[in-house]
């Protein structure tokens, strides 16, 4: 299997990386999480003109046509710099699941303006005491004239409080676990019946708890079809652990070079204590796990189109061994960077963070462990 990537795309990522080293460093991003918004529309307009939300969005409806690899180089550079705004929460999800399933004129109405960084989206899956299972929905959607009638509570949806449009994992038919009467709609923002409520996560990430209050939308809000929403949804989370995947490659290459950086430049008996031949073996040790995610998540983001066996099962080992190699590359940048390397003042806190983070998100080790057991049982 072939993991080289092509000028253009090398390109691509360089002008990314460019852009956000000389535009997006620690103290801007600290700035932007202590706006109001918790995010900034500037950045994310730049990343629209950079092409970055466009990327991997059907040409005939304003993107670029690009794959998996595409939005992978994106997600590793977002990493790198930590990168707040709603990237996996409008492109991925959002806008993947619209690519995916929706209507012409869902396409039509918003991918252009996703891929022009115009509309933000969201993806309300979660409900309490739901955790990892996709089929746990009590969120209920009853036929009201010719549309429907949305009532029920969704929680930690990533970028909820910010999002222009909900796309909602409802139940039109069965019990609240069963895996057949899942419908996805869209849902303004604005929409009557529905309030939502925002916080700031442990990462500098934003989120929010919605509640559906008899919320009515059209005929045309149906996102492909009635009662069968589950492998759309099933697909789309496939997708959006890849691209934590990605990010958190991202994550892992910035902490080395910092961890690296310091120990080239922190003295203890008159010398670098990169000079102690135990921490260059323990960084050499963060170096192999960093590569061995790398591979993962290459190898992941290339079954994404496979059969769905193949897929789940690809994406399970990859979301395994990332978030093993995360925590390990994490831990050991904190401690060889001694007190500070907890402190809030220094960057590799913050990147710890937010690995233990997309270690979380869509399903934990546990889970996936439990997944890839089920695969190969099957």
């Amino acid at each position: 299997m072939d993991f080289n990537f092509t000028e253009e795309q090398r390109q691509f990522r360089d002008s990314l990386d460019r852009y956000l080293r000389e535009a997006y460093d620690f103290d801007t991003r600290r700035g932007i999480i202590g706006s109001a918004e918790g995010w900034s529309r500037a950045h994310w307009q730049q990343l629209a003109e950079l092409g970055a939300l466009a990327i991997a969005l059907p040409e005939d409806h304003g993107g670029f046509g690009g794959n998996a690899f595409d939005t992978l180089l994106v997600m590793e550079a977002l990493g790198r710099a930590m990168v707040v705004e709603p990237y996996i929460a409008t492109v991925v999800l959002g806008a993947g699941v619209i690519a995916d399933a929706g209507s012409d004129a869902q396409k039509a109405a918003l991918l252009p303006a996703v891929a022009g960084g115009e509309q933000l989206l969201a993806f309300a899956l979660g409900e309490p005491r739901r955790r990892y299972a996709l089929t746990q929905i009590a969120t209920r959607a009853r036929q009201d004239g010719d549309g429907w009638s949305i009532s029920g509570h969704k929680t930690a949806v990533l970028h909820g409080d910010v999002a222009d449009r909900i796309i909602v994992a409802a139940r039109t038919d069965g019990e609240i676990d069963s895996a057949q009467g899942i419908s996805l709609f869209v849902v303004d923002a604005d929409a009557s019946g529905l309030s939502r409520h925002g916080y700031p996560t442990q990462d500098g990430q934003r989120a929010a708890d919605l509640r559906f209050d008899k919320v009515r939308v059209g005929a045309d809000a149906l996102i492909g079809p009635q009662h069968g929403a589950l492998p759309i949804v099933e697909k789309a989370v496939d997708a959006a652990n890849v691209a934590l995947c990605a990010e958190a490659v991202g994550n892992m290459a910035a902490l080395i070079e910092q961890t690296v950086n310091y120990l080239k430049t922190r003295k203890q008996f008159g010398v670098p204590i990169g000079s102690f031949q135990a921490l260059q073996h323990r960084a050499v040790d963060m170096y192999l796990h960093a590569e061995q995610a790398r591979s993962m998540a290459y190898l992941a983001a290339a079954k994404l189109e496979a059969g769905v066996a193949e897929r789940r099962r690809a994406v399970s080992a990859a979301k395994v061994l990332v978030s093993q190699s995360a925590r390990f590359v994490g831990q050991q940048a904190v401690q060889l960077h001694g007190g500070i390397g907890v402190t809030d003042e220094l960057a590799v806190s913050h990147y710890f963070k937010r690995l233990t983070m997309i270690t979380m998100l869509f399903g934990d080790v546990d889970h996936h462990l439990a997944q890839f057991g089920g695969q190969l049982a099957a």
